[in-house]
């Protein structure tokens, strides 16, 4: 039986937290903070304490079972070292840091978490991005929205797991086995209508923060995975 929107609703509402690290002095770049979360969310769903009975398993499901929820919190210096403490998954890009940690109710956020600031994440790219690289699959962001870099970082890391839904077990540990290489990029906005139509995964926000509901952030190309895995 397919889980209905109303099921999701009255379901206990749980949410995926991500840290990155931001130091006020060497912030990281916007793109790789992106890519960087897009793979942390990913390094969690594949790991061995997030299936079967691991000890993330029951609120990895409770969480699927619910509205997929994903918050971005930042931290540096003393807040960066205490938020290590807890059982985390840390991911590291060219210079980005972040760290995830196993779904936690709505309201019952560990301390040491939920006293990291939310708002006012904010990242730049020296350099505008260049092309993804042939192979790669691609996460294109939505070009008429504007997005803090923690609202684009956790849309980035709704995209990677409806790519990652949407693999075979093969396909999915080729990709983790590869490391998750992705790319995200914003995509042209003569494009933009014709990704939203291709069939490809498409995350519609449910409109808590920023911006309204219903709204197509990302649309996932994992395409590449599968002609990888079919050469």
């Amino acid at each position: 039986m397919a889980v209905t929107s109303i099921d999701r609703d009255a379901a206990p509402q749980f949410v995926l937290p991500l840290v990155v690290r931001i130091e006020k002095d060497d912030p990281p770049a916007r793109t790789d903070a992106l890519e960087t979360a897009a793979r942390a969310v990913l390094a969690l769903l594949s790991d061995e304490r997030s299936a079967g009975d691991g000890e993330w398993a029951e609120a990895v499901r409770d969480w699927q079972d619910a509205r997929i929820r994903k918050v971005v919190r930042r931290a540096r210096g003393a807040e960066w070292r205490r938020a290590g403490y807890l059982p985390n998954i840390a991911v590291t890009g060219l210079e980005a840091e972040v760290r995830v940690y196993p779904p936690v109710p709505l309201d019952g956020w560990p301390k040491v978490l939920a006293k990291l600031q939310v708002s006012g994440t904010e990242l730049d790219d020296p350099q505008p991005p260049p092309p993804a690289e042939d192979g790669l699959p691609v996460l294109w962001m939505n070009p008429e929205l504007d997005m803090s870099a923690g609202k684009a970082m956790a849309q980035a890391g709704h995209g990677a797991q409806l790519a990652w839904w949407e693999l075979t077990d093969a396909e999915r540990t080729a990709w983790r086995d590869a490391g998750f290489p992705l790319a995200v990029r914003t995509s042209a906005p003569a494009d933009w209508s014709a990704l939203t139509g291709s069939g490809l995964p498409v995350v519609r926000d449910a409109g808590f923060t920023e911006i309204v509901p219903g709204s197509c952030t990302v649309v996932s190309d994992f395409r590449p995975l599968r002609r990888t895995a079919g050469a």
